[in-house]
């Protein structure tokens, strides 16, 4: 049902711009469903991994890793698609993302235990990795600026929706098969994505020949992998070594890849270009970007837990419950996107900033007592606001660069999405099993604690969705320039 969403909504947006042609828009459909199904798997995990502790006979700390391992590996193959997508065409790309894909969904579907299958969530985020970015570029190559919003609300569904309905879909396969079948299910969809994409794929894009600097992997490797290493560590680690010493390394190693990158853009070798940045729409909605993402990965783990733990739901109905939410942004997506085409960005991103933090305040009030029902109204408004946010969000940050700067700030983009999303997740289940360790200690039933440690888990996502809001008002929409190195960037 969601490919066929996928597929219907990109050639409704892509017939409505004819001046793609018919061979820019196969290319494009090709990789948003591409996409779609591979980041699918990026949450896919989380209502099983309770499932996966008795199976496999290891322990949640070790059985979170499943997902974890997925981000890390995502925060540390992302920042090197700016030079692939320099360096390679698009159709040996997309064989290569969707070839380790395949790869690792095959070896997840057959692994007889816990090591293979982290082995062959590694695979799976390899692919998954390349193929966000690989999508974002292409667009910005091929789409005109007049019609880049609806493109970029298809785009949200892939970003957005496909993550936030990952939980969804594992709880329905749980509820009546094998976990294995997560995969199973999986596999023939991405063999097919992969032997009809890589026989009609196009090569769109102009490929250069480009230096790969060795040191600057090494260092963001280390960077944004200890970063996202120690944020996932923080929910469940025993020691705070465990979380200060990735955090401290992610750190360093980040502020001599910064470093590193600056000195290699006076001879345009950089692995990463960070004079995206000097843009301030780029650098304000990237910003707005990383709050959204923390509030959207922070709820999608947190109510599960919630429902779960709180109200003693059961895994179909939760998967049941957190569905609609997914299904109404993607629904939203390519309507956001013609406002944006009409209107600009502004007006949107003041809506959307306002929902969802109106919401994640609403949810502070969440208690063991809420009805199911308020669940449901409260995600699907926390799901309305994030749709009128992540179009305007991308449009306008990337449609501020020159064109020459759309393969780093695509992968700036996808970076920024792990490093948030592992903030998020950490941040929300830290404050929650602090909260519920203490007054544990006090003598409260695990009930009530649960729901008090989810409490302020949403007090902390609700304050810091007001830093959103005065952002907001700062953006405009984006307008590339076909400036030379030099010149004055449109802001």
């Amino acid at each position: 049902m969601t490919d066929t969403t996928v597929s219907s909504t990109a050639n409704d947006t892509t017939d409505d711009a004819a001046a793609l042609g018919a061979r820019n828009r196969l290319v494009i459909t090709l990789l948003l469903i591409s996409a779609f199904v591979v980041i699918l798997n990026e949450t896919i995990m989380g209502v099983a991994l309770p499932r996966l502790t008795v199976d496999l006979g290891i322990t949640p700390s070790s059985a979170q890793w499943l997902t974890a391992a997925f981000m890390l590996t995502m925060a540390v193959v992302i920042p090197i698609t700016g030079f692939l997508l320099q360096r390679f065409n698009t159709r040996p790309l997309f064989i290569a993302a969707m070839s380790l894909f395949s790869l690792g969904t095959l070896v997840a579907a057959v692994a007889p235990g816990f090591e293979i299958l982290l082995v062959a969530r590694v695979i799976q985020a390899s692919g998954t990795a390349i193929m966000f970015p690989l999508l974002m570029t292409t667009v910005m190559t091929l789409v005109p600026p007049a019609t880049r919003g609806r493109m970029m609300g298809n785009i949200s569904i892939v970003i957005s929706v496909a993550p936030a309905i990952g939980p969804t879909i594992s709880g329905l396969i749980l509820s009546v098969l094998d976990w294995r079948w997560m995969f199973i299910l999986v596999l023939p969809i991405a063999v097919a994505a992969l032997i009809v994409g890589g026989s009609l794929m196009k090569n769109v894009t102009d490929p250069r020949p480009t230096r790969f600097d060795v040191l600057s992997v090494i260092l963001s490797a280390f960077g944004f992998g200890g970063l996202v290493y120690g944020l996932s560590n923080a929910g469940t680690a025993t020691t705070a070594f465990q979380v200060w010493l990735p955090l401290g390394v992610g750190v360093a190693a980040l502020a001599l890849f910064v470093l590193r990158q600056v000195q290699l853009q006076r001879t345009e070798r950089a692995l990463l270009d960070l004079r995206t940045f000097k843009n301030r729409t780029f650098t304000l909605s990237i910003a707005m970007f990383a709050v959204s993402m923390m509030a959207m990965f922070g709820t999608i783990v947190l109510l599960p837990f919630y429902l779960v733990n709180v109200l003693g739901t059961k895994e179909l109905t939760v998967g049941l419950l957190l569905l609609p939410g997914g299904l109404i942004m993607g629904l939203l997506a390519p309507w956001v996107g013609r406002v944006y085409d009409r209107v600009g960005p502004t007006a949107l991103l003041v809506a959307g900033s306002v929902i969802v933090s109106a919401d994640l305040w609403a949810m502070t009030m969440l208690n063991e007592h809420s009805s199911i029902w308020w669940v449901l109204a409260a995600h699907i408004a926390l799901s309305i606001g994030l749709s009128l946010l992540f179009t305007p969000l991308f449009s306008a940050s990337l449609g501020s660069l020159r064109p020459e700067l759309y393969s780093h700030g695509s992968a700036i983009v996808g970076t920024v999405q792990q490093l948030a999303g592992a903030a998020g997740t950490a941040l929300f289940i830290t404050v929650m099993t602090a909260r519920i360790a203490t007054l544990q200690a006090e003598g409260e039933n695990i009930v009530s604690a649960t729901a008090s440690g989810i409490h302020s888990a949403f007090l902390y996502g609700a304050v810091i969705s007001l830093f959103a809001i005065p952002a907001a008002f700062m953006i405009r929409k984006g307008v590339t320039t076909e400036a030379p190195e030099g010149a004055p960037v449109a802001h």
